[in-house]
């Protein structure tokens, strides 16, 4: 089998490494052997490989938040899933062409699924969603503002938000993606800059804007913040720049803005296990049916891990990288 390792914390493309490894034992009882169909390079995986992830393991380590996969064989007593079925993996690792996991580590989805789009489930679909529901008691009309809005998140965001009737402003740093996160339902696109809060308030006619979502931190979260109306809140769930989230003391003193922060795996464990299967069955159907779709920039094979890497880095590339273990699909 191919995995890929990590034997030094550094820049990705450097410090990443597909080798082979030894193939997989049968599964014992309750426990599952897939293949992996794909996975997607995420901002979280390229801060693993940084070593400024929450998480970090010893090394040798493989990183990967999140694949789908389909099940080559099952070991006694399971009864969750059968081989052929298609699944997303729960846990980590899973840069490989296998894994071997507990069963209740993962979650059939849908066959005939877009396998592009199954390989990005667990995380981002999710969180959009419950950003929009677990922060702030969001009604009908209400305006929320949210920076890195070209993001797979941010754009499933955007189209979460228009369906539930919300109003939302799209923050980016380019302006030639305007058009198409207008077309998924942003009311309005702004470049990111130090009189943000001044073109927010413009943009929304001065209705107060209760929410604001931050991937990027550092300044541009002080930024974001100043957007956010009186007694709103601030939602930092990520951090593209590397920075602490920042926000000034005229707002939280002055105008009662507040500041929460996101983690999916803590949202999900606040929920049973029926809820969260829910969720994910919804997000499964909405794929199939259309309803939401993450662009794909490139997809590569394993192999070429280091050149998927450096072009998940690229300034300016439009949509998610996948990468192919075994072979396109």
């Amino acid at each position: 089998m191919k995995r890929v390792y990590i034997s030094a914390w550094g820049e990705p493309q450097d410090v990443a490494e597909c080798r082979t490894a030894p193939d997989l034992p049968a599964p014992g009882a309750g426990e599952v052997l897939f293949s992996v169909i794909a996975f997607p390079i995420n901002p979280a995986d390229l801060m693993f490989c940084r070593g400024r992830y929450r998480l970090k393991p010893p090394l040798p380590a493989t990183p990967g938040a999140e694949c789908v996969g389909r099940v080559e064989a099952v070991g006694a007593g399971v009864t969750r899933v059968k081989p052929g079925d298609l699944v997303i993996n729960l846990m980590r690792e899973n840069w490989a062409s296998h894994r071997l996991v507990r069963d209740v580590e993962v979650l059939r989805i849908p066959a005939g699924l877009d396998l592009a789009q199954a390989a990005m489930i667990r995380i981002n679909p999710p969180t959009a969603e419950l950003m929009l529901t677990d922060i702030v008691a969001l009604k009908e009309g209400d305006w929320i503002i949210q920076n890195a809005a070209n993001s797979a998140v941010g754009r499933l965001v955007i189209e979460l938000a228009r369906r539930r009737g919300l109003r939302s402003i799209a923050v980016t740093r380019r302006d030639d993606i305007f058009g198409e996160l207008e077309a998924l339902g942003a009311d309005a696109c702004l470049l990111d800059g130090e009189d943000l809060a001044e073109r927010a308030q413009a943009a929304s006619g001065g209705a107060p804007i209760r929410l604001g979502l931050d991937a990027v931190s550092g300044a541009a979260c002080a930024r974001l913040a100043m957007a956010v109306a009186e007694d709103g809140v601030l939602c930092n769930y990520g951090s593209l720049t590397g920075e602490d989230a920042r926000i000034h003391t005229a707002d939280t003193i002055y105008r009662g803005v507040s500041i929460a922060g996101f983690m999916l795996g803590r949202a999900l464990a606040r929920r049973s296990v029926a809820d969260v299967e829910a969720i994910y069955a919804r997000i499964a159907d909405d794929i199939a049916k259309g309803g939401l779709h993450a662009p794909i920039g490139a997809v590569y094979p394993i192999e070429q891990i280091k050149d998927a890497l450096s072009h998940a880095q690229r300034a300016g590339h439009n949509g998610k990288i996948l990468v192919a273990p075994n072979g396109p699909f």
